[in-house]
């Protein structure tokens, strides 16, 4: 079992499938941990089940105030941040000619901007404690693309880049910084998809199945511990062989 104790997490988007299944591995590796999200109803439950961890209620999509959230997470962890995990994300559909500059905007600036901002504040406090670890949660049509989804894989696709720029910045004061890029996960999304078309997208994929949240969970808490501590600018594919990078 691989132990996160005595490390200060900061993990985004708590309250969906994913992040519910990253918070469980980094609570039963016995990390602290500051969870947010901006469903109260989700959060109120994730306080229920478990304990000695900080909900904080706050939409990253809130850029002048992002400073602040870092700065009250530094002063819970006594200025020591190990990890930040950047995991909450929105879609907005729509095929090119159709999709409103709304929608464009409204996922680039959570998807990346919102991740850009988190990075750039969390990274002056490991600047300062000479350490730290980054993990951005993209998506495999960042490298695809997708019908429809030129916004939300724009958004991921800039992530990539956005990581990699910042792993060669501050690689040298020890701060790592990689992507996680998911394929197509078990969630609440994917249970809505009808049978036929789940099964043109199981074709797709080496090992004939959508993936688990767990699957994902798993390799960021890899990234979180100290067996990763010599990789960083990369991005690891959990996507079961529908793409190899």
């Amino acid at each position: 079992m691989i132990e996160l104790k005595n490390l200060n997490i900061i993990l985004t988007g708590a309250t969906g499938g994913l992040g519910g299944a990253i918070l469980d591995k980094l609570y039963v590796s016995n990390a602290n941990i500051i969870a947010t999200g901006t469903n109260e109803e989700k959060l109120s439950k994730i306080k229920e089940k478990y304990k000695n961890i900080l909900i904080k209620k706050f939409d990253i999509s809130d850029h002048p105030s992002v400073e602040k959230f870092i700065n009250d997470c530094g002063n819970h962890f006594q200025n020591k941040i190990d990890v930040l995990i950047n995991n909450a994300g929105i879609t907005r559909d729509n095929l090119t000619i159709r999709m409103k500059e709304d929608e464009w905007l409204k996922v680039i600036n959570l998807n990346l901007t919102s991740t850009f901002l988190l990075s750039k504040n969390v990274i002056k406090k490991m600047l300062k404690q000479k350490n730290g670890k980054i993990i951005n949660i993209t998506s495999v049509v960042g490298h695809t693309g997708n019908i429809g989804q030129a916004n939300y894989a724009a958004s991921k696709a800039g992530i990539v880049g956005m990581s990699k720029s910042m792993a060669l910045e501050y690689g040298k004061k020890n701060i790592k910084i990689n992507c996680i890029s998911p394929g197509f996960i078990k969630s609440e999304m994917t249970d809505k998809i009808s049978e036929t078309f789940k099964q043109q997208l199981e074709e797709k994929i080496a090992l004939d199945r959508f993936g688990d949240p767990e699957d994902v969970a798993n390799v960021a808490l890899f990234l979180s511990s100290s067996l990763s501590d010599y990789i960083t600018g990369e991005t690891i594919h959990v996507n079961g062989g529908m793409y190899f990078s």
